[in-house]
């Protein structure tokens, strides 16, 4: 399984968001508009039935080679046969959950402190979640916001790929990526679009551009 790439478009999904349309259409037309990565975050499903909709999410994405990770459920990870899982940090440890995933698969971890990033310097996560950047309702247990200087920071002292999450759109997700984010992660701003694929068009090419305009400069 390839792992996240800078530059990515990280959807996380949230049933509550998605205006009674049905999640599978949102996710096919954002993965149509750009995503590159999905996580499946429904708190509020049993376990059957979110085995259940992680299957039938992990098919529909596999044509265009998108992982699928898993919110918090290593067991519902490993019963739907999805790419990887998403750890906070009162979720199973990261050493317990590689043993049980495998070396392919996808581990993501949150970070809500400056202590915690450091306590993940000595792990191998795929990625770390900066959550949030910004004060967020999807994002309501978390400790503090980042905000743009201590994403900097963070960027400075962390070997891993950062993901950013909380409160992003359209006009603030070009200074998280100038600030150092490699992905960047959104709920509402693709599941309560009106067309969810204009949304993740529109935001992977603010994504890009700075990412290209640095590229040219290096060339230069």
């Amino acid at each position: 399984m390839s792992q996240p790439l800078k530059g990515s478009l990280y959807l996380v999904t949230d049933s509550s968001l998605t205006r009674n349309r049905s999640l599978d259409e949102i996710v096919y037309q954002s993965v149509k508009g750009g995503v590159n990565i999905v996580q499946l975050r429904e708190k509020g499903l049993n376990e059957r039935d979110f085995v259940a909709m992680a299957k039938r999410i992990k098919a529909l994405l596999e044509p265009f080679n998108v992982p699928l990770i898993i919110n918090d459920r290593v067991d519902v990870a490993l019963a739907s046969s999805a790419d990887g899982v998403h750890l906070g940090q009162s979720d199973m440890p990261y050493s317990d959950a590689r043993r049980l995933l495998g070396e392919d698969k996808i581990i993501g971890l949150s970070v809500e402190s400056f202590e915690q990033v450091v306590e993940a310097e000595e792990l191998d996560v795929d990625y770390i979640a900066l959550s949030p950047i910004y004060s967020t309702p999807t994002k309501p247990d978390t400790i503090t916001e980042w905000g743009i200087e201590r994403l900097k920071k963070v960027r400075s002292i962390s070997r891993h790929p950062i993901v950013a999450i909380g409160g992003i759109n359209r006009q603030n997700i070009t200074q998280i990526v100038e600030a150092g984010a490699d992905i960047i992660a959104v709920v509402s701003a693709i599941c309560s679009a009106e067309s969810p694929y204009d949304s993740a068009k529109e935001l992977k090419q603010l994504i890009n551009k700075p990412l290209k305009e640095a590229l040219i400069l290096n060339i230069q």
